[in-house]
């Protein structure tokens, strides 16, 4: 099966930071996503010029189809960038991972998200969306979805309300079941009927934290993994350390989380969607889906940004497959 992804084409920037201070400065609110514009992207990036950095092509689905194509799942990816070096850098790095780039050109710089990352492992972003927020339904048609059997969506992209619906529409029309992550909580808030009506619409499965299920239905972990399963397939709440929450019809199970040590918790929602999509492509059982969610979640946290080096994908590849053997 094939999985295709939309979302956000951005370029990573990860800046570890020695104290919080900066992010009161800035009024970033800790943990969250907030969009900025250029001029205050560059700004961001001239004041922590000091600090530790790595780059990478990111963007929350973008991060999941890597996930996916590691574990050998062939994959897509529709998003836009602009025509310059952080563009042909995004390109180029979904090229070498097997990933087929459907990428649209803009005139605008490519996005990028300054990903700062607390003591705490906490990480809090200030995106740029550039290139990126001119993906319209104009760019959309039904042939992107040809061959392909999921359709995975960032709710980064709630922005274009109309951009969402058009590739669900024409997702479900191809025969795809489609997949979406909720994206932030502060996001939830902004457009909570918006993703409320899609779920009911149009979703088969639906990602959440916990603060993104309880901005979206009032309700604590539990509760809303129940409400959002009465209006879908399968629900996914994730509650960090306490692992996660999976509710399908009247069956609710927990998920234990991979005992690790946090340095970076970017990521971690998206290899999870990567590890349980994995497990649902493989026809496993739920808990055994949540399972292989939970063990790339857990290894990414260990380490900054949301890629991991091919010698630990070699091993988690081996873990995932023995996981699916002995089940």
């Amino acid at each position: 099966m094939k999985v295709l992804g939309l979302g956000n084409a951005l370029v990573d920037i990860i800046t570890s930071l020695d104290n919080d201070e900066i992010l009161k400065t800035f009024g970033l609110p800790k943990g969250s996503m907030t969009l900025v514009d250029l001029e205050t992207s560059n700004f961001l990036q001239a004041e922590t010029a000091g600090l530790p950095k790595q780059k990478a092509s990111g963007g929350s689905a973008a991060n999941t189809i890597h996930g996916l194509a590691h574990l050998d799942v062939p994959t897509g990816f529709i998003g836009k960038v602009g025509d310059d070096d952080l563009g042909n850098f995004f390109y180029k790095d979904m090229k070498s991972k097997n990933i087929n780039p459907l990428l649209f050109k803009s005139i605008r710089e490519t996005g990028r998200a300054m990903a700062f990352i607390s003591k705490d492992s906490e990480r809090t972003f200030a995106t740029c969306l550039g290139a990126a927020v001119e993906l319209s339904t104009e760019d959309l048609d039904a042939n992107i979805f040809d061959g392909y059997d999921f359709l995975y969506v960032e709710g980064y992209l709630v922005q274009n309300h109309e951009l969402i619906e058009k590739a669900m529409r024409l997702a479900k029309h191809n025969g795809l079941k489609v997949c979406i992550d909720l994206a932030s909580y502060n996001i939830v808030d902004d457009h909570k009927s918006f993703f409320l009506e899609v779920i009911r619409d149009y979703v088969d499965i639906v990602f959440a934290n916990n603060q993104e299920a309880e901005s979206l239905t009032g309700e604590q972990p539990e509760k809303a993994a129940e409400m959002l399963g009465a209006m879908t397939d399968i629900a996914v709440v994730k509650t960090g350390a306490e692992g996660s929450l999976v509710c399908s019809g009247d069956e609710l199970i927990h998920i234990s989380a991979q005992p690790s040590t946090p340095v970076d918790t970017t990521g971690a929602g998206d290899m999870y969607a990567a590890g349980f999509l994995y497990g649902i492509i493989h026809q496993q059982t739920l808990d055994i889906c949540g399972k292989i969610g939970a063990i790339l979640a857990g290894k990414v946290i260990e380490g900054y940004g949301a890629k991991m080096d091919e010698s630990t994908w070699e091993n988690l590849r081996r873990e995932v497959k023995s996981v699916v053997t002995a089940s």
